[in-house]
């Protein structure tokens, strides 16, 4: 870890601040990029409530956004991003044939029209950096305008979530070992 985080004890009233929204939100816990975000106060309330909104009130159920959030993992190689949506998609009833192709990069199987979708979509994103007109078109027709909004925003938020992990070197919990090469 090459950041030392604040206990609560020793952030500053705006730290402190963020710390206990996060707590008292539906995670029950800060979020551990979030611990690494305090050093910038503002930053960190705001990327907090979004990161709620998008694990928590998107159109898509877990199962579904878990996709994006995956594809996103494994394009940045986020050990602990994996580490820590993996569970959350085989909680949601992702199919771990699902996850295992998401991680070895070979396209799943879907035998939901939308998780494709999503998938191609997240896929799109981070390795085009856009979608064709086609692809676009199609994501609308399915998803809806809202539901390409949105998964967008968890690509962007779960890069941002990546990067931080990977960058301050966030350790997976002990005895944990990354499913990631």
């Amino acid at each position: 870890m090459r950041l030392k985080l604040l206990s609560p004890g020793e952030m500053s009233a705006d730290q402190k601040q963020t710390y206990d929204e996060s707590i008292a939100g539906k995670r029950g816990a800060p979020p551990p990029p979030m611990m690494a975000w305090l050093n910038s106060p503002e930053m960190a309330r705001h990327a907090t409530r979004l990161g709620a909104v998008l694990r928590f009130d998107t159109i898509f159920p877990a199962k579904l956004s878990e996709i994006a959030i995956l594809v996103t993992a494994r394009h940045w190689t986020s050990h602990y991003e994996w580490y820590a949506h993996k569970r959350l998609a085989l909680k949601g009833g992702m199919d771990p044939k699902i996850i295992e192709d998401i991680r070895d990069r070979r396209t799943p199987d879907f035998d939901d029209p939308k998780g494709q979708m999503i998938y191609d979509v997240a896929r799109s994103l981070h390795e085009g950096h856009g979608l064709s007109h086609a692809l676009y078109d199609q994501a609308v027709k399915l998803l809806t305008p809202r539901g390409v909004v949105e998964i967008i925003g968890l690509c962007g938020y779960y890069t941002m979530v990546s990067m931080t992990l990977n960058t301050f070197e966030f350790e997976l919990p002990a005895g944990e070992v990354s499913d990631l090469a």
